[in-house]
């Protein structure tokens, strides 16, 4: 203790003094700047509540009360956008860019006003102000997506979104179906497409084809053939301008949207979204994540997801009424990453697929046993942190191994939600290392308007898809024929809330099936409540499932298809929610297949043939001209198969009495063979 007081109060400064000063600095600067625990805004061992029926709502609400809306001024998209106007000061709303040049920003009134000249051309040519009233949207992401979008908000009337990825009958299905009578386009391509159902009178509603972007005087001239009236969007907003008229504003209960899901079976079903049904889902998104990130009109997003889902719209929403930032890429996905650099958002909506390229570019990159054993080591580091609650992208860790993969991504990035299929575990837990931001799983679906759960912050396991959304309540419901029940946490999973639909567009049928008399919301997902309240979705009640993308396929029906093939006696097509293509499991016609092959010059027994690759993708391309043949989309057709010298019988435990497939026994027995499959096209 004498030479702690001689050190302190010597008159003149000795080394042990400036030592001792030295390292008290140095303690007091790493307490102060040492990174900091989330404090999660729920007990992560008791993340929802049981409320009356069995169901459950957010632990993140206080009562029973579900959110509607952030803002008492911004109930309607309308007043969103409007809110976002006024909180930015007429700041940087939506960014476009050409190839090599950085973005250029409209500001929220040159949106706003815009949006009021094309409402009132297209009211000055005869649409009413009515949520009767339908106008079609078919253009890629762009700014004059929003301002299309938003000219119908403003005056009551509601947008239909339309995407030629259905086929070109779905096209027609939906126009004819929802009356629409204006369709506002990007391109002349796009516009011929309209044109040609015109001339084969396929769509006699249509009378109006606005385009974005400059058209060939031709078109004008073939259109009017038909009695179709093909402008330029400039034109009419003009005559918009000529002829303004004050906004009409909608009620929250108005229909704003139609949003056609692509189903699997039969023509798309249109579901009927209310400005409430949006904006409380968006809502919910950020009273969610409010322990960690609160929307700013800093904050910057990036929008390539189609704008016809419903998850990029909601995301936008959040943005608009924080008076945030919308940038379009190119339109071309593999220049995204050039796009991201440019813009450096700092919202980042993701699907898996896209999320799974980043993982594997970042293990491609570890070529040599160091630097995976560097990789592998980074990640335990950082996995660490996350357990404990810290994201962060200033660690040692993120200046040497990781600053690269956050700079492809443009190095701002604060949110990352990905939704429209599960993503895998280990690629999740992988990312929320090495990305050294906020990554929330959602899950949902187009009829509770995109998000029913989301991942809570500060919860870094994996393999769920977190609890209900603030706005909405989950219940599971017995499933007797699958041996699913709610005494064991099991069933299939329903929604009832703020977010959920009013019903398909002129489809009681259909609205009957998928709404109950009470409201619930039957999504045709299994679900199971895990002892920490969230939510895992474990199968589905339907063969029906997701691929990697979110495109709903419906196996049977493919395997009818491929059925009618001379080569098949049976067929299995299985796909993976974290794939992104089918495979299948084919069974020889053991008399045809000896035949067929001999006349590819091989020949051997049928065991000796269902190993031979030449045989195997002749199969192949057989069952994929017959689904050519038979319209089957790209994504629903296989990509490799497996062929298996023996039959599926009752015997074997792979069919039922009733000659059906037992999808998951025939998963479990061909597991091996599915995995190579999927191993043999990374």
């Amino acid at each position: 203790m004498k030479w702690l007081f001689e050190v302190l109060f010597s008159p003149l400064p000795t080394p042990a003094t400036v030592v001792l000063f030295g390292l008290g600095a140095l303690a007091l600067l790493y307490l102060n700047t040492r990174p900091k625990p989330l404090r999660p805004a729920v007990d992560l061992n008791r993340q929802t509540v049981g409320i009356a029926g069995g169901a459950r709502r957010s632990g993140l609400l206080e009562g029973d009360d579900l959110l509607s809306y952030l803002h008492e001024d911004a109930r309607t998209l309308y007043e969103v956008f409007q809110r976002g106007l006024h909180v930015s000061g007429n700041g940087p709303c939506l960014g476009f860019r050409k190839a090599g040049r950085p973005y250029q920003w409209l500001r929220y009134k040159q949106v706003s006003d815009r949006a009021e000249y094309l409402g009132s051309g297209l009211l000055h040519r005869g649409h009413k102000p009515s949520p009767d009233s339908y106008v079609g949207i078919f253009a890629q992401n762009r700014p004059e997506w929003i301002i299309s979008e938003l000219a119908c908000y403003t005056y009551s009337m509601v947008a239909v979104p339309l995407y030629d990825t259905l086929g070109p009958e779905a096209l027609v299905f939906i126009i004819n179906r929802a009356n629409i009578s204006t369709v506002l386009c990007d391109k002349q391509d796009k516009a011929e497409t309209l044109v040609a159902n015109c001339e084969k009178d396929l769509t006699p509603m249509l009378k109006t084809i606005i385009i974005m972007d400059p058209f060939d005087a031709a078109l004008t001239e073939r259109a009017s053939k038909t009695g179709v009236e093909v402008l330029p969007l400039k034109d009419v907003e003009a005559l918009g301008k000529d002829n303004l008229q004050k906004p009409i504003p909608p009620k929250p209960e108005d229909l704003s949207i139609v949003c056609f899901t692509s189903g699997t079976t039969g023509d798309p079903k249109g579901a009927m979204l209310s400005h409430e049904n949006v904006v409380a889902d968006a809502a919910s998104f950020v009273k969610s994540f409010e322990s960690v990130y609160t929307p700013l009109t800093t904050d910057v997003s990036i929008s390539f997801l189609p704008l016809a889902h419903m998850f990029e719209r909601v995301v936008q929403t959040v943005l608009y009424g924080a008076g945030g930032r919308v940038g379009f890429f190119q339109g071309d996905v593999r220049l995204l990453v050039d796009d991201m650099k440019t813009l450096r958002p700092t919202v980042f909506p993701v699907v898996p697929r896209l999320l799974n390229r980043v993982y594997d570019k970042v293990q491609s990159g570890a070529q040599t046993p160091f630097r995976k054993w560097l990789l592998n080591f980074a990640i335990e580091r950082k996995h660490a942190e996350v357990k404990r609650g810290i994201i962060r992208n200033d660690s040692i860790w993120d200046r040497l191994i990781f600053r690269k993969v956050q700079e492809s991504l443009g190095g701002c990035v604060r949110v990352i939600v990905t939704g429209a299929a599960p993503i895998s575990p280990s690629v999740l837990t992988f990312l929320r290392a090495c990305l050294g931001c906020q990554i929330f799983e959602a899950y949902g679906q187009t009829e509770c308007t995109a998000g029913s759960t989301i991942s809570l912050p500060g919860d870094w396991t994996t393999g769920h898809v977190g609890i209900p959304v603030p706005c909405n309540v989950v219940k599971l419901v017995d499933v007797e024929e699958m041996n699913y029940f709610t005494s064991n946490n099991e069933g299939e999973v329903c929604i009832k809330g703020k977010n959920v639909f009013s019903g398909y567009l002129r489809d009681p049928e259909r609205t009957s099936e998928a709404l109950d008399k009470d409201g619930w919301l039957h999504t045709g997902d299994i679900g199971k409540w895990l002892p920490n309240g969230v939510l895992k979705i474990i199968d589905r009640k339907k063969n029906i499932f997701k691929l990697a993308q979110g495109e709903y396929i419906a196996p049977e029906k493919i395997e009818n298809v491929y059925i009618r093939s001379a080569t098949a006696a049976q067929v299995f097509v299985h796909g993976d929610s974290l794939q992104s293509c089918l495979v299948a499991i084919i069974v020889p016609d053991p008399e045809v297949l000896p035949a067929w092959a001999e006349k590819l010059g091989v020949k051997g027994s049928l065991q000796e043939l269902c190993k031979n690759q030449q045989i195997k993708k002749a199969v192949l391309s057989d069952l994929v001209k017959l689904g050519r043949e038979a319209g089957l989309k790209s994504f629903e057709q296989v990509k490799d198969l497996h062929l298996h010298p023996e039959p599926f019988t009752i015997e074997n435990g792979l069919l039922t009495p009733t000659l059906k497939a037992k999808r998951s026994e025939l998963i479990q027995f061909f597991k091996d063979q599915i995995t190579s499959l999927y191993a043999n096209m990374q």
